[in-house]
């Protein structure tokens, strides 16, 4: 079977070692700077405390320096970069090329590199350029299809890295430019203020309207989870879950769910068993609703209604009182219930239920019919809450006259040598105390898979003195493990024919150091980062999606005659042109 790692994001130290007992084989979480969420940063002490956890279990840490670097920026990332291999880091996750450079320089450590999906890696040509210049890795984009992916790692020697679950952009990532057109918040500097979960409307060039103050933009979460199979079989070597701003539930409830599932088809890159004490189901946690995106082919990737959490379909709501309603669905205090009226989305939390009645801390907009969710199961959080979920390292364990030799799942092994004690008055009694004392694990990061004893005479030791040669022998195995650790190096990056020879400013180049390793990989750069500019000029690209309006409301030309110029409206009248490279099923937005 093949290896294939799960990863899984962090926002801090505790959501990090709650994904890894949940069986995550990866962790990537953001460093103190540089990183594509700004507020997702860590202090190097917890980073090192996360390699240091991580590391036990075979678990890699990648760190994210995903954001694109000015001059001085650059420099200073080159210092996180020595800093996070001084800790132990496995890998750094870039989308700059200037850090691509300063490795090609020798100005940074040989730590694996990672290139980012910031990188707008949705092409075999581009993905082959980062094969060739040779990185560790390419994430990929989110909207390729399964067959496309195939093909991906078919003609390269890297690791692929696929999106499997989370949080959608709706543009091509590091790719879109609103945030930063709107707002001076640019996503490629991790600072995105979301105008894709904004209303807008669609409108055309006679003023006609298709769509009024819906969240055009918004798409639900992304779940390949139908896919794994398939994903595996075409060579993806790690699943990437979406959420380094969500909580620690969030990341423990998926982790869990995607290890129980690829268990079903792969080995895994690191070790240990999860002992899970809750069942996962990733129906009870956040989203916006599910999609399989464009694995498959096109899907209904959207939801106009809402881009916040719905959650499960529980009932109806039969009558409505002073200060309660009747319904059919069962219901818990604490839970969060959303609805729909109008079209828009209302919620409340419930109070208390008395049988079929349940008394809400809002009343007001609740009416005789309404379709009831739940987008907080208050009985689920409580047991995410109190779970006591754990991995441990499996050990055999022998013991052969006065030698005590444990052995992990991973071949590593130490020994001990028993002390010297009387002579046993009741042999059976001292072979069952010592089977009883070394099976017991306790807190330890380990569990007993085999436990052998063959010795003529044992001698008699107190149960304290056993327990203790048992923590010795185990604290030794794990200072083992540690050493017998393999950081796997970076190999010389070198430069490389790039597929285009004109960049523009969605090439992001940014500092002097990415300009000069595009211009020797032969490209000419005809501008610069579009945030290098406070003036943004009519007609620029500010976002390109696979999702298409035309497509969604029936206006395909493929289907269609529908001819007219199409305008997206915000909510202050500020109209975007729309335009459709249908050849490709792609749509821009276009700065008015």
């Amino acid at each position: 079977m093949k290896k294939i790692e799960l990863l899984a994001p962090a926002k801090n130290l505790e959501t990090a070692i709650a994904a890894i007992n949940s069986g995550a084989d990866a962790i990537y979480i953001g460093a103190n700077n540089f990183g594509a969420r700004v507020n997702a940063s860590n202090p190097l002490d917890d980073i090192e405390k996360l390699v240091n956890y991580a590391h036990k279990f075979y678990v890699r840490v990648h760190v994210t320096i995903n954001t694109i670097l000015n001059n001085e920026e650059l420099n200073s990332a080159i210092e996180l970069v020595k800093n996070l291999y001084n800790i132990g880091v496995d890998a750094i996750i870039v989308q700059d090329m200037g850090l691509i450079k300063a490795s090609i320089d020798g100005k940074i450590p040989p730590i694996q590199i990672h290139a980012s999906t910031q990188c707008d890696n949705r092409t075999l040509e581009k993905v082959k350029f980062f094969n060739d210049i040779g990185v560790s890795r390419v994430i990929l984009a989110r909207e390729l299809s399964t067959e496309k992916i195939s093909e991906i790692c078919k003609n390269v020697d890297c690791e692929i890295e696929t999106f499997v679950h989370g949080a959608l952009c709706v543009s091509y990532s590091g790719q879109c430019y609103m945030s930063y057109a709107n707002g001076g918040r640019s996503a490629n500097r991790g600072e995105c203020a979301q105008p894709c979960r904004k209303k807008y409307s669609l409108v055309d060039e006679d003023g006609k309207y298709y769509a009024k103050n819906k969240y055009l933009l918004s798409l639900k979460d992304f779940n390949a989870s139908k896919s794994i199979e398939k994903l595996i079989n075409a060579g993806v070597k790690s699943f990437k879950i979406e959420g380094r701003l969500k909580d620690k539930n969030y990341v423990k409830n998926v982790t869990a769910y995607y290890n129980e599932l690829i268990n079903k088809y792969a080995c895994r890159t690191s070790s240990g068993k999860v002992f899970l004490d809750f069942e996962p189901n990733v129906q009870k946690t956040f989203n916006r609703g599910y999609t399989d995106y464009f694995l498959n082919g096109r899907t209904d990737c959207y939801n106009f209604l809402s881009p916040k959490s719905i959650g499960i379909h529980v009932g109806v709501v039969k009558a409505v009182g002073k200060d309660y309603f009747e319904t059919d669905a069962v219901l818990n205090p604490q839970d969060g219930i959303c609805y729909f009226k109008d079209d828009k989305l209302l919620g409340f939390l419930v109070n208390k239920v008395i049988g079929n009645r349940v008394y809400p801390n809002n009343l007001s907009g609740i009416y005789t019919g309404a379709k009831l969710y739940r987008n907080f199961d208050s009985e689920f959080e409580k047991v995410l809450n109190s779970s006591k979920t754990v991995r441990k390292i499996g050990v055999n364990l022998k013991l052969y006259n006065d030698k005590i030799t444990a052995e992990d799942e991973d071949k590593n092994m130490v020994s001990l040598i028993l002390p010297n004690g009387e002579s046993a008055k009741n042999p059976s009694k001292v072979l069952q105390t010592f089977e009883n004392q070394l099976s017991k694990m306790g807190d330890s990061d380990y569990y007993l898979m085999s436990l052998e004893i063959k010795a003529q005479t044992l001698p008699f030791l107190k149960v304290s003195i056993i327990n203790e040669i048992r923590r010795e022998l185990l604290q030794k195995l794990t200072l083992e493990r540690l050493r017998n650790y393999k950081r796997l190096p970076q190999k010389p990056i070198c430069y490389a024919p790039f597929p285009q020879k004109k960049l523009y400013y969605n090439s992001n180049i940014y500092n002097k150091e990415a300009k000069v390793f595009y211009e020797s990989c032969g490209c000419k750069i005809e501008q610069m980062a579009l945030e290098s500019s406070k003036n943004i000029s009519q007609g620029t690209i500010l976002m390109t999606s696979k999702h298409c309006l035309k497509y969604a409301f029936g206006l395909c030309s493929k289907t269609s005659r529908f001819n007219k110029n199409l305008y997206l409206e915000d909510e202050t009248g500020k109209k975007y042109p729309l335009d459709f490279n249908c050849s490709k099923c792609e749509m821009q937005v276009l700065n008015f």
